[in-house]
């Protein structure tokens, strides 16, 4: 049985190591590995304490072990990371219907343009581009998804 906690300064490294080996998986194809080598546990630890100070809400995901994090400031879903070796369990669908209900309002999500299976994740849940993009350099972009209003 697993079960979805708000992280705490006690489990945090547990959430930073998850983003940080996440966060390197998705990014390897468009990242010279020296750019992926300094996203460490520690870093991203910095990183979801600024994320937290900002007003976002942390989660993760435990299944025997931690496996999966979510993060929610408002109405806007981030940081939605699952351990590589545990991708294609669920884990990514259940974090994301339990951050859909956190939102505040019709909630939202920015992902790159390049990864293309939280593309499916999100549009097999409902999620639609709006169209909204951030560019990046090479030809990358963040595109920006909504929840389908019904």
């Amino acid at each position: 049985m697993n079960m979805i906690k708000q992280v705490t300064q006690g489990d945090i490294m547990q959430a930073a190591i998850i983003h940080s080996e996440s966060w390197k998986e998705s990014h390897k194809q468009i990242c010279s590995p020296e750019f992926l080598a300094i996203h460490t546990p520690e870093r991203q630890k910095s990183y979801l304490e600024a994320e937290i100070a900002k007003g976002a809400q942390l989660y993760m995901l435990i299944d025997q072990k931690p496996v999966g994090i979510v993060s929610v400031r408002g109405s806007l879903i981030e940081n939605l990371y699952v351990l590589p070796d545990e991708q294609n369990k669920g884990y990514g669908t259940q974090l994301l219907l339990f951050a859909v209900e956190k939102c505040a309002e019709s909630p939202s999500l920015w992902i790159l343009s390049t990864n293309d299976g939280a593309k499916r994740l999100y549009e097999r849940n409902g999620f639609e581009p709006t169209g909204n993009i951030i560019p990046h350099a090479g030809g990358v972009y963040e595109l920006e998804l909504c929840l389908r209003q019904v």
